[in-house]
C-alpha cells in the first residue's frame, strides 16, 4: 500500500521576462527569493524558487524564465488552471486593496463556503488567494518573512489548493484516490474537490472538466505538480505504485534540493513527489537564501560558461514594511 502525501510541496510554472517574474512574486504577492538556480536539465535557462521565510515545503511556486524562446503557452486538457495560496479571512481587504494598487485585475468569488480572489500573474498564470471561513482554518506551517514587503499578518501562509483541467474526471481521479491517498470532499458547479487524508494546509486538489484540446507547454502556463514525500523510501514506495496502476515514473532524480520522481498522470498533468529533505539551506545560510547563483556540484566546473548563457538578471528589490498589520 503507498502513503499519503500530506499535499503540495511545490508547483512549478514558465514565465517569461526573468526581472519581471522576480518583481511581481516578491514585490506584489511578497514571498521571498529563496533561491537562484538554473534548470538542471537545460542550464541556460534560471530556475527561480519564492515561498516563505526559509522555502518551507508546501510554500514554494517556482518559474522557468523562457526568455529566449518566447513561445506563448496554450491552455488546455491536462494543465493546471490555477494555483491558490491561503491567507486569513481578515487579510482579505488588506490583498484587495493590495492587488489593486499594483494596477492587478482582481474578481471576488465564494467557493465551498471560502472566499477566492483571482488574478493573474504578468505572464497570464491564474493564481487565487483563498480564505476560508474561520481564522483556525488558515493556520499554516509558514514562517513568516519578517523583511518582506507584505506585513507578517497578511502574508501568503502557504498553498491552498491547485486546480486541474482534465478532459474527464475519472483517470486522474483515480490517481488522486488509489496512489496518493485523497478523498472526494465537496462537489459543486461542475468542480470535484479531494482532500488528503493526511489533512492541513496544501492538501487539497480540485478537478474540473474541460472541453478544450490537450494544452501546450510554453509561457504563461504551469509545468508541472509536485507531491510532498518524507523521504526516498516513501518515494520508492510511489514509484510502485504508479507502476502498478500501468503508469512510467521515472527513475529518483537529484534535485540538490530534493530528491524527485516524476510521472504523467492520464489527464495528462506531469506529477512530481519531491523529499522534504535537505532543503535550501544545503547551498546558502539561511540569510543569504537567493542572494546569488546557485549550482549543484556537478554544474559548478561550468559556472563561467552558464552564467555567460543566462540573460541579465538584477534580482528583486525589496522594499520592506513594518512587521504588523498597517
Amino acid at each position: 500500500m503507498s502513503p499519503t502525501t500530506p499535499g503540495l510541496h511545490h508547483v512549478t510554472a514558465i514565465a517569461g521576462d526573468p526581472d519581471r517574474n522576480a518583481e511581481f512574486y516578491v514585490g506584489a504577492l511578497g514571498l521571498r527569493f529563496v533561491k537562484q538556480t538554473v534548470n538542471h536539465d537545460d542550464p541556460g535557462s534560471y530556475h527561480f524558487y519564492f515561498g516563505d521565510e526559509g522555502g518551507t515545503p508546501g510554500t514554494n511556486i517556482t518559474f522557468f524564465p523562457w526568455t529566449d524562446r518566447g513561445r506563448r503557452g496554450e491552455f488546455g486538457a491536462g494543465q493546471t488552471r490555477a494555483t491558490a495560496y491561503l491567507i486569513r479571512p481578515d487579510s482579505i481587504d488588506y490583498w484587495l486593496d493590495r492587488l489593486e494598487s499594483e494596477g492587478i485585475d482582481v474578481e471576488r468569488m465564494q467557493r465551498f463556503d471560502e472566499t477566492v480572489l483571482r488574478f493573474a500573474d504578468p505572464d497570464g498564470i491564474e493564481l487565487e488567494l483563498v480564505a476560508p471561513a474561520d481564522d483556525a482554518a488558515a493556520e499554516s506551517d509558514a514562517t513568516p518573512w519578517e523583511d518582506g514587503p507584505v506585513p507578517t499578518d497578511h502574508q501568503l501562509r502557504g498553498f491552498h489548493s491547485v486546480t486541474l483541467a482534465v478532459s474527464e474526471f475519472g483517470p486522474t481521479e483515480a490517481i488522486l484516490t488509489d496512489v496518493l491517498g485523497y478523498e472526494l470532499e465537496a462537489e459543486a458547479d461542475g468542480r470535484r474537490r479531494y482532500r488528503s487524508a493526511a489533512g492541513g494546509p496544501g492538501s487539497i486538489v480540485d478537478l474540473v472538466e474541460t472541453d478544450a484540446g490537450r494544452g501546450r507547454m510554453g509561457v504563461g502556463t504551469v509545468h508541472h505538480v509536485a507531491f510532498e514525500a518524507a523521504d526516498l523510501e516513501e518515494q520508492e514506495r510511489w514509484r510502485e505504485a504508479y507502476a502498478e496502476q500501468g503508469l512510467s515514473p521515472s527513475e529518483v532524480i537529484d534535485r540538490k534540493y530534493f530528491q524527485s520522481v516524476y510521472t504523467r498522470e492520464p489527464g495528462g498533468v506531469l506529477f512530481e513527489m519531491a523529499t522534504t529533505e535537505p532543503g535550501f539551506t544545503a547551498d546558502e545560510d539561511r540569510d543569504e537564501l537567493g542572494s546569488s547563483l546557485a549550482l549543484p556540484e556537478w554544474l559548478e566546473d561550468e559556472r563561467e560558461r552558464i552564467e555567460a548563457q543566462l540573460p541579465p538578471f538584477d534580482g528583486p528589490a525589496v522594499d520592506s514594511e513594518p512587521s504588523s498589520d498597517r
